[in-house]
């Protein structure tokens, strides 16, 4: 083992300005520009296409979204459900349920065009997907079940929220969505995840053992590392630590294992692991808490005004009217779309932390450059800064390698 961990990478796979070299320190600026000439510029462009491409899908879908919604008050569709649903039974526990079940499958299929092609056919444009649209269409219904379930008894909850407690909701409201959140965490390694991959504990004791090493010199009290079958979807690499309360795991994805090296499979372990030791689920989960409480906040207000200005036409009594839930969810997909650039810089900023850790970690700072020219396939690796500051969620590949050339430089 040398200064940077197992089975570096060959010094014929590191460009000139990243090796070290006698009484000539690295120059992060000029490692991480040679790092980024490695890429030739048909992926190069390819992969600005398709980031370019993925930013209109956003505003496509969720001017779609708004467009769907609005129909379904206009048009009376939404009433005539809640009028459906409340002939069905007296509870309005189950008559919340019921509505949400139509009103989620009505959505589903008027917005299954744009699904389609975001999910299935651009995939295999991009060579991303590796799916039949058979075993594609299975995991969208996979998906939709999964939905109809967890997400209508959260609705249902909620809406039970808005009738026993008309005036403090907005907080009474937050926790119970921080607790369907935090049960979906739990439960997701367990039930969720199985039903679209298979995974299975890694038996090449090579790859294994580095990893299991790692998490535990770091306080991740496992002994299993499981491979998730994800070539049967996607081309994409990635891993995870995941779970909450006992529940927790490392996977890695087999793209990773087929296409990465020891050292970026490493690098990429690091950096997960980052995310569990500096415990950025649990950060999250304050965030998002504060964040819709926000939004439950300005809803309130917003969804009251529309309601006294539309309410009598579109048949919605009040918050606690199943019927209104296209208008809550357009006023919360506004309030959304606006936080999106804070949204982006909070994100990014975790992801920056765990890049650190894994550094620290791993310390495989060029399996991490390589590893970023790989996810440069779909992620653009080279934005400008404003677009990088409004619009990732991520730090840029060019960012990242930066970071590791940094981490290097300062080794010596």
């Amino acid at each position: 083992m040398d200064a940077f961990g197992s089975d570096s990478i060959p010094s014929a796979a590191i460009p000139a300005a990243a090796q070290w070299r006698p009484g000539s320190p690295i120059d992060p600026d000029a490692a991480t520009a040679a790092y980024l000439a490695t890429v030739p510029p048909a992926v190069r462009e390819r992969s600005h296409r398709y980031t370019d491409g993925g930013y209109w899908l956003e505003l496509w879908g969720a001017l779609l979204s708004a467009a769907i919604l609005l129909f379904l008050l206009h048009g009376g569709w939404s009433r005539r459900i809640r009028d459906w649903a409340e002939r069905r039974s007296r509870r309005d526990t189950i008559r919340s349920y019921l509505y949400y079940v139509v009103f989620t499958l009505i959505v589903s299929v008027l917005s299954f065009p744009l699904t389609l092609y975001a999910g299935f056919i651009r995939e295999h444009a991009y060579a991303l997907s590796t799916q039949s649209f058979g075993g594609w269409l299975r995991d969208q219904l996979v998906g939709l079940a999964v939905s109809l379930v967890l997400g209508g008894l959260a609705v249902s909850a909620l809406y039970a929220v808005f009738r026993r407690f008309p005036r403090r909701w907005p907080v009474i409201g937050s926790i119970v969505g921080l607790g369907f959140v935090v049960l979906t965490v739990v439960i997701s390694p367990v039930f969720l995840e199985p039903l679209f991959n298979r995974f299975t504990p890694l038996t090449d004791a090579r790859i294994r053992d580095p990893i299991l090493r790692m998490a535990h010199a770091n306080g991740i009290a496992v002994d299993r590392v499981y491979v998730q079958d994800a070539s049967r979807q996607t081309t994409r690499i990635s891993a995870h630590v995941s779970g909450l309360l006992g529940t927790q795991r490392i996977v890695l994805n087999d793209n990773l294992l087929r296409r990465a090296t020891l050292p970026e499979i490493e690098a990429v372990m690091g950096h997960e692991m980052g995310h569990y030791v500096l415990g950025h689920m649990y950060q999250f989960l304050i965030f998002f808490t504060l964040i819709i409480l926000a939004g439950f906040a300005l809803l309130r207000s917003v969804f009251d005004w529309a309601v006294g200005k539309w309410g009598e036409r579109w048949g919605v009594r009040g918050i606690a009217d199943p019927a209104g839930l296209p208008l809550l969810m357009l006023i919360l997909s506004v309030y959304l779309t606006v936080l999106t650039p804070v949204l982006n810089s909070y994100v990014r900023g975790s992801e920056s932390a765990a890049d650190a850790f894994g550094l620290n970690a791993a310390r495989q700072p060029d399996g991490f450059a390589q590893i970023a020219l790989k996810l440069a396939e779909y992620r653009k690796l080279d934005p400008g800064p404003l677009e990088e500051l409004l619009l990732f969620d991520h730090p840029s590949g060019r960012t990242r390698i930066h970071m590791a050339m940094q981490w290097k430089a300062a080794q010596r």
